[in-house]
């Protein structure tokens, strides 16, 4: 997707647009090379916090806001994995190389969005660290591997929660279009907390998607407002509609639901998880 030119369609259904992010503008002209301003135009955080504050009032939250709320749960699954590596729980070969690629791209994450809170002119937060309590109650390979999981899945849920703010009403005279590109550079950054999530499912014998029949199913990770289990999308009652063919475990299954800010830092998910 190419952000600039999404720009240039919101300049021709609103030709305030510019003016509606008045400072935020600055941002993609002093990010450096073409390459690092797209790499960060295809950050959903920094897309999402830009559009919501331009369109979205007063009481949206700030770029930074986003970006920090973002970096936490990095943190987090950064210094999980450190620990995870540093154990030496994790046998040679293929799961080795899994958790090291894995804890790359969180070092990626963390990297990039620190970078961009301070080109935002912002204070990246403080680091946050992975409950060293919680992780000696599970202090084997099998244990913090479920563990993994659980983060992983939390980290979808909260991303797929993110991207839903990119999709603008269309009072505010957005193209429909640029909705759904927008919400497509959001699921690209989702597909890689995904990746992560079904590959480490793989490593504990579950299937790579959530299923009611996980062994962890019951964790809070897989509850909220709107549970993963909820058979339930866009108000239609799939079993009914589609019981000639799939179950109800076969549509529960079939979806990421979202979590909210408040819901990922509940202390029966990520918050419980922060030393």
């Amino acid at each position: 997707m190419n952000f600039f030119a999404i720009l240039d369609q919101l300049a021709t259904a609103d030709p305030d647009v510019l003016g509606r992010f008045d400072s935020r503008r600055a941002v993609f002209k002093h990010l450096g090379s073409a390459a690092r301003r797209a790499a960060l135009a295809a950050t959903p955080l920094l897309v999402g916090g830009l559009f919501k504050k331009a369109y979205a009032g007063t009481n949206a939250d700030t770029p930074i806001d986003i970006l920090n709320y973002a970096l936490a749960l990095e943190y987090l699954e950064q210094d999980f994995y450190a620990k995870f590596i540093a154990s030496g729980l994790v046998p040679a070969g293929a799961p080795a190389t899994a958790m090291a690629k894995i804890k790359q791209h969180e070092d990626g994450h963390v990297n990039l969005l620190k970078g961009v809170i301070t080109t935002l002119g912002g204070t990246p937060r403080a680091m946050v660290q992975f409950k060293q309590s919680v992780f000696d109650a599970n202090k084997t390979y099998a244990g913090l591997l479920g563990v993994a999981q659980l983060l992983e899945d939390t980290g979808v849920r909260a991303y797929k929660g993110r991207a839903a703010e990119l999709v603008v009403g269309a009072s505010n005279g957005l193209p429909s279009s640029t909705q759904v590109s927008l919400l497509t550079t959001a699921l690209q950054i989702h597909s890689v907390e995904a990746r992560h999530a079904a590959h480490i499912r793989l490593l504990r014998g579950q299937t790579p998607w959530v299923s009611n029949s996980d062994d962890l199913a019951a964790n809070a990770t897989y509850s909220g407002a709107t549970p993963e289990a909820t058979t339930i999308q866009s108000n239609v009652d799939l079993p009914t509609k589609l019981a000639a063919t799939y179950s109800a475990a076969d549509v529960a299954a079939a979806f990421d639901e979202a979590l909210t800010p408040a819901e990922v830092l509940d202390a029966s998910r990520a918050g419980g998880l922060i030393q």
